[in-house]
């Protein structure tokens, strides 16, 4: 069976298509999504610095990938990099950032998976697409699923400031958000 946990070698590295190149400078949207920790988030009303990670889909132990899903660049990886984030949260918060992970999986699903994960964080469910048409987010289908590309915002007051695509491999975002976070301008 497939370790999560744990990225293959012999991964292919997504390439900069420049579908990320009309994010900064948008607002994040005000929409209702529902989180894992049971309560809906408006992401657009969150004040100062906010870290949305957006990856396509965590998988479930002993449940199989989609097929040729280490194929697909930038793919794999999701649970790696929500550890992560989980990994450094202390970090990014000491530095003024509120983290959140977001894909187009159900709520049920990314309920269990950050319980399994032992995430502090929310993670939001797009399952609707509002969040990912609302900024045209860059997309991939696989086994029929539409599913977001792995792309990091940093927002400030509601505004995106920087992004983060492609990200590979996908545990080191967090590095890559720290230190933004460090060095941004003032």
């Amino acid at each position: 069976m497939t370790n999560l946990n744990q990225l293959p070698t012999d991964l292919p590295i997504p390439q900069d298509d420049g579908a990320a190149n009309h994010l900064v400078g948008m607002r994040i949207p005000t929409l209702l999504l529902s989180a894992s920790t049971g309560k809906e988030l408006n992401l657009g009303d969150i004040k100062g610095h906010l870290v949305i990670y957006c990856y396509p889909m965590t998988g479930q132990p002993n449940v199989a990938l989609p097929d040729g899903w280490d194929q697909i660049p930038g793919a794999r990886g999701c649970t790696p990099q929500s550890c992560s984030f989980r990994d450094h949260y202390q970090e990014l918060q000491s530095l003024g950032a509120q983290v959140v992970g977001l894909s187009v999986q159900s709520t049920a699903y990314q309920r269990e998976m950050a319980d399994r994960l032992h995430l502090p964080f929310p993670i939001v469910s797009d399952v609707d697409y509002q969040f990912q048409r609302a900024l045209q987010l860059p997309t991939f289908v696989a086994a029929g699923m539409t599913l977001l590309k792995r792309i990091t915002l940093i927002a400030n007051e509601g505004v995106i400031e920087a992004v983060h695509y492609p990200i590979f491999p996908s545990d080191r975002d967090p590095a890559w958000v720290i230190n933004y976070l460090k060095n941004k301008p003032a």
